[in-house]
């Protein structure tokens, strides 16, 4: 058994002091240890982005990070989106759009798509196809999920 590393994530602007097995993933870290259960596990291998979260305004694979890499850093999930009792524009327009399917995939999504929007505002229909193509959505398909972040991405342009 390993030892333990003192480490304090900063989840939503919010300090969470813990200690975790260097080998821990920042997902179960911001699951387990910081009790943010919006952020999923799916594969465990990077593969189907549920886990995706934003560090330093940028989408990762919580999956794929040590929680002691993140300490320092700035974490958003999906509990952070919502301001209060208004939504984000990302998750009023999932509503809007019929981009919720089963939820499991969900914040992953949502995560990647704000992440992608912030640093690209005005990214191109095929390049945010592209880059919404490598989150997996088992449940139906990917039309109303695309139909969801462009109309974010109006609204977050204002």
């Amino acid at each position: 058994m390993s030892e333990k590393t003192d480490v304090t994530l900063t989840i939503n602007g919010k300090d969470y002091a813990i200690a975790v097995e260097p080998r821990r993933t920042l997902a179960d870290a911001i699951r387990e240890d910081c009790g943010q259960t919006g952020t999923h596990i799916g594969c465990e291998h990077g593969v189907c982005g549920a886990c995706t979260v934003i560090v330093d305004d940028a989408p990762v694979r919580s999956c794929l990070m040590f929680a002691v890499q993140a300490e320092g850093k700035a974490i958003r999930t999906v509990e952070g989106l919502a301001d209060g009792d208004k939504l984000h524009p990302m998750q009023q327009a999932f509503m809007d759009n019929h981009g919720l399917q089963c939820g499991f995939c969900t914040p992953g999504f949502l995560m990647l798509a704000v992440g992608v929007l912030e640093r690209e505002p005005n990214i191109s229909d095929e390049a945010l196809i592209d880059v919404l193509s490598s989150n997996l959505c088992r449940c139906t398909g990917y039309q109303n999920i695309i139909k969801s972040v462009r109309a974010a991405a109006q609204e977050m342009r204002k």
